[in-house]
């Protein structure tokens, strides 16, 4: 039987619903996210952790779900709200229910959100801390509690939703023969990324966000690869400085967060956004080419767009004017703010995976 539930920001703007699928008191940063598919992906994504999570598509659950869309081993987001949450299971490839899904994940699934409202609220006032409860409707005493949650500038979430210790990430079923060793750096990482990798014929050794540049290069990487994370990149520190010391001796490719700590090994500076940018529709232009791609994003910090002497920003987004992507050739090193790998969302940004293998011939042939 679903219960009341009540959604509290920090600066006392509250909604109301009902909660389908689990209970009690939950905090975390308030966040909205565009995409009309992909619930799933969203919910498993560890860039989620330390969020409550929005969906802007009025419906979600529509087609079911599935373990094998999931991008890591749980839910992240400590809690989802949405206008309907369906408990169809339409689609041939789905064994069993979005609400049975989240269920056994012990998600706190919120349905009946009047998700404009709050997505506006949130564009206005920008990203705040906020907590739904199904335990009270004492709405000062929420509002204190959701002000009294940590910030997500300075966090370091990296070390919270990584790996414990090395490991070899399995091939997908089909997946060419290896001929290239990456080690990739777990801040985050999705599963959907390691596939992609396997399927440009790299043998992918992930590795923990606190593994040393010395301990990466014993493995004799052909290059590294920096995923995408939660949390404020400024505050990881140990992985600029390890990015840092891989800088030329091996070629890199980041995403998102790992974008975010390349450019700050380069010498850039993050911010926080008002309210980050979160779905599978945002416009990034490639300076180089003039070639607009439509991508998939899910970040709430940026990088600043500053002259620094061996780096160059390579791409933008078209709403805003963000830095999506930078490059330093002399360094063999590239990263992009968006998501490649697309789960959910459009595939315009595949090559980029084919590119880091263009980067690494590029490098072992000293750079002609």
């Amino acid at each position: 039987m679903p219960s009341p539930a009540l959604i509290v920001l920090e600066d006392g703007a509250s909604y109301r619903g009902e909660a389908i699928t689990g209970n009690g008191t939950i905090g975390g940063e308030a966040v909205f996210n565009t995409s009309m598919a992909g619930y799933q992906e969203i919910a498993t994504d560890p860039s989620y952790c330390g969020q409550l999570v929005a969906y802007t598509f009025p419906m979600i659950g529509n087609y079911g779900a599935d373990p094998d869309r999931d991008e890591s081993g749980k839910a992240h987001a400590r809690a989802i709200f949405a206008r309907e949450i369906t408990n169809y299971r339409f689609n041939r490839a789905s064994r069993l229910t979005w609400l049975d899904w989240l269920a056994e994940h012990g998600v706190l699934a919120v349905s009946g959100v009047d998700t404009r409202a709050l997505t506006r609220h949130i564009r206005d006032k920008g990203a705040l801390r906020a907590v739904v409860s199904t335990e009270t409707d004492d709405l000062r005493y929420l509002r204190k509690v959701a002000g009294g949650l940590p910030k997500m500038s300075g966090l370091d979430l990296a070390k919270v939703v990584t790996c414990d210790a090395a490991y070899e990430a399995p091939a997908p079923e089909g997946a060419p023969a290896s001929d290239l060793h990456v080690v990739a750096y777990d801040y985050g990482i999705k599963r959907s990324m390691l596939r992609y990798l396997a399927e440009r014929g790299f043998r992918v050794t992930v590795v923990p966000a606190q593994t040393s540049a010395r301990e990466v290069l014993k493995r004799g990487p052909d290059g590294v690869f920096l995923s995408n994370g939660p949390g404020d990149p400024a505050a990881v520190g140990y992985a600029v400085k390890a990015v840092e010391r891989l800088l030329g001796k091996v070629p890199i490719f980041g995403i998102c967060l790992g974008h975010q700590l390349l450019a700050q090994a380069l010498g850039l500076k993050s911010y926080k956004l008002k309210f980050g940018h979160r779905g599978a529709n945002h416009p990034v232009k490639d300076l180089r080419t003039g070639v607009i791609e439509i991508t998939t994003q899910n970040h709430g910090f940026a990088v600043r767009d500053d002259s620094v002497p061996g780096a160059e920003v390579t791409h933008v987004n078209l709403n805003d004017g963000t830095v999506e992507g930078v490059t330093a050739p002399d360094r063999f090193a590239f990263s992009v703010q968006y998501h490649p790998e697309s789960t959910p969302g459009p595939h315009d940004s595949l090559y980029l995976f084919g590119r880091f293998r263009d980067e690494i011939g590029r490098f072992r042939k000293g750079g002609a």
